[in-house]
């Protein structure tokens, strides 16, 4: 029997160019179709970063590459990136085909790897994994072929840190996170190898992996592979927080957490300092929330009471939390669609079980976001709350309104039943994404603030 997935929202393993187009100076070389590169700008939309997007190298391959094989090409195309483009990093990413045909990749770049170029090679071919899983295999290809070279340069700095969280582009506000993460850890008194976007020192960074003391991950599964992989290989420990922190009640748990991670790893941060800092932010968060009272008690009846997400296992988990416990927003449901696999599914329903100790949150692992919006569309019918418009859920019983928090796909949902909508994943159409931080505690208050206005929008 045939089946589809409707409403996917990430993509196939190609997707993991845009981790090197994250990176200062990265520059991917795709050895497939025109397609495949054509397929990513477009799900990306504005992330064409130095050379990504539709300027990304490619040998274009066709039937002629199928019949005879494509490493030729290949090695032409590798050749003239190197004249045309001034980058710091190559990685060379196999399509579908060549990696069907059976094209030796890794034996085509040697040669240039022998000359001293920074290049790599990516064994992600997009039937093999999803972006998500690919991220983490392009960051580890990186390491063992390029950072590795720098291993015995390197002297170790008890104070630094590679960071690894949101995965650039899949994100959409994966600079914003990376750029707080890196605000907040610092604030401790370590030194933060961001390693991606404006906040990093670029390759030079990377090069420094080996001399870290330990590793921080901020995510629930993704790049998980990675931190692990660093342990095996240059002995660094890591710390996992299992989503993104969100708000000040996670932010300080993580911070907390990662303080006294850093002491029993021979940091030795000024302890009373890092204590402070993490007071003031949270001083300073909840400033905030109080000068938000006025505001609350004058719309009580019209700002969301309820709220269903669709997004991935860092976030989804995350907002729910969040939302719950700092914003006063009962979870009803979680949509998790970025195909989880089932040894990290746990770990997430751990997580969320631990959110509330009065109710279950119900989480859902799908893919097919189709699927998921049928849940909730069935879920309205049967509670009858797609009979209420906007204005009739603001005043009925003063239940307050529902919240669909989503990607663009959601928002003719969130329409059809009359609640409240936030485009907080991809693909997002209806709104842009610079460098607003969904993490940390200047995240949460961002959250706060998108959340308030898509109510406020709704009055006329």
């Amino acid at each position: 029997m045939t089946s589809c997935v409707e409403m996917q929202r990430y993509t196939c393993a190609m997707g993991a160019m845009q981790t090197v187009v994250a990176i200062r100076r990265g520059v991917p070389i795709l050895h497939s179709g025109p397609g495949c590169g054509a397929m990513v700008s477009g799900f990306y939309e504005r992330s064409r970063g130095y050379a990504g997007g539709s300027t990304a190298p490619c040998t274009n391959a066709s039937e002629r590459e199928v019949v005879f094989g494509g490493e030729k090409r290949l090695a032409d195309l590798v050749r003239n990136t190197f004249k045309v483009i001034k980058g710091d990093l190559f990685v060379v990413f196999p399509g579908c085909t060549s990696a069907i045909v059976g094209d030796n990749i890794a034996q085509v770049i040697a040669p240039f790897a022998g000359e001293g170029r920074p290049v790599v090679f990516a064994d992600a071919p997009g039937f093999k994994y999803s972006n998500y899983e690919a991220h983490s295999v392009v960051v580890n290809a990186i390491i063992d072929q390029y950072v590795e070279k720098f291993h015995h340069e390197q002297k170790k700095n008890e104070r630094l840190v590679n960071v690894f969280a949101s995965v650039p582009f899949q994100d959409p506000f994966w600079k914003g996170n990376l750029s707080e993460l890196k605000r907040l850890i610092e604030g401790l008194g370590l030194k933060a190898n961001i390693l991606f976007g404006p906040e990093s020192d670029g390759v030079s960074e990377w090069r420094h992996i080996p001399a870290a003391s330990f590793n921080v991950l901020a995510s629930s599964w993704a790049g998980l592979p990675v931190v692990e992989h660093l342990r095996e290989k240059y002995g660094q420990p890591y710390y996992h927080f299992p989503a993104l922190p969100i708000g000040a009640n996670a932010s300080v748990k993580f911070l907390t957490e990662l303080l006294a991670f850093a002491q029993a790893h021979g940091a030795d941060l000024d302890e009373r300092a890092a204590r402070a800092f993490i007071k003031h932010e949270e001083e300073s968060f909840y400033e905030e929330i109080d000068n938000l009272a006025v505001f609350l008690l004058e719309f009580r009846y019209g700002l969301p009471s309820y709220v269903q997400i669709l997004h991935d296992a860092n976030y989804a988990p995350a907002l729910a939390g969040f939302l719950l416990h700092e914003v006063g927003i009962v979870p009803k449901g979680l949509f998790i669609t970025d195909a989880t696999a089932e040894c990290h599914q746990k770990r997430v329903r751990d997580f969320v079980s631990g959110v509330s100790g009065k109710r279950a949150i119900p989480v859902h692992f799908t893919a097919d976001a189709g699927l998921a919006q049928e849940a909730i569309r069935k879920e309205a019918a049967e509670t009858g709350a797609a009979e209420a418009s906007a204005a009739d859920a603001a005043s009925a019983n003063h239940a307050g309104r529902g919240l669909i928090i989503g990607c663009g796909w959601d928002k003719s949902l969130a329409r059809d039943l009359g609640r409240g909508f936030l485009s907080a994943g991809l693909p997002s159409p209806y709104r842009l994404h610079l460098t607003t931080p969904y993490a940390g505690f200047r995240g949460g208050l961002r959250v706060i603030e998108d959340i308030y206005n898509t109510a406020l929008a709704a009055y006329r």
